[in-house]
């Protein structure tokens, strides 16, 4: 099956290796990339003291050329939402590491069951509140650093155009609500309904498939849980 992968690059490519692995032709679009903060990720670590919370592997990816600052840090807990970017944690060098399930409101349950004191929470921009909301409900006392934002990665027309003519996809990928809107907005003409019969719109979560326009929605499934391999499961 050819699937457009709409996420960035590096998880891109990552997401492509296993559609691969799974016998689909993945085709890369990233309309989103990450704008890195270390400095406010390293300020966040040095003036606080146990668990962080991480909801994506890409607050690892802005921490990884800073192994000296991090070293003192590594054998702090962290809590991450989701294997993948639990296995990212350990990969940098983190050496106590729990997985969540794949929601922020998990995330929040599992840190209040296991650990204790303030957290910190090591952040992108823009995000979904889950985590942030579930904590302050539960009384989890969080710290947030924004160590990355997501900026808008221009597509030309043409770009699409090509896309759609001649590697029409089968099915797409969308992982996060802003990146949907995003799709939608650029590629309207594509998606047209008479246009797109037959495309399979793959979301996350049921926040993500909102963000599809009311025209579309018969076309969309939903993950059973919100993580990648959930969602590769729909195919």
């Amino acid at each position: 099956m050819r699937v457009l992968v709409t996420r960035p690059q590096h998880s891109g490519e990552r997401t492509a290796k296993r559609l691969r692995e799974l016998g689909h032709e993945p085709i890369l679009l990233p309309l989103s990339h990450p704008v890195h903060d270390a400095n406010e990720a390293l300020r966040g670590l040095s003036t606080t003291k146990g668990s962080i919370a991480i909801t994506s592997a890409e607050t690892i990816r802005a921490l990884a050329a800073h192994d000296a600052e991090l070293a003192v840090h590594l054998a702090r807990p962290v809590f991450a939402v989701g294997e993948a970017t639990a296995e990212e944690a350990r990969a940098i060098g983190f050496s106590s590491v729990t997985a969540s399930g794949g929601s922020g409101a998990e995330l929040a349950e599992t840190i209040a069951k296991k650990a204790s004191g303030p957290v910190l929470y090591l952040a992108g921009s823009p995000r979904a509140e889950t985590f942030e909301k579930r904590a302050s409900e539960i009384g989890l006392r969080i710290t947030v650093a924004e160590c990355y934002r997501m900026e808008p990665t221009p597509i030309a027309p043409s770009t699409l155009h090509s896309i759609f003519a001649h590697q029409r996809p089968e099915a797409i990928l969308f992982f996060s609500r802003q990146t949907a809107e995003d799709f939608f907005r650029a590629a309207e003409p594509q998606m047209r309904p008479d246009q797109a019969d037959g495309i399979r719109l793959l979301c996350l979560s049921k926040s993500v498939g909102e963000a599809v326009p009311a025209s579309l929605r018969g076309a969309v499934s939903i993950a059973a849980m919100p993580e990648e391999r959930s969602l590769l499961s729909l195919l």
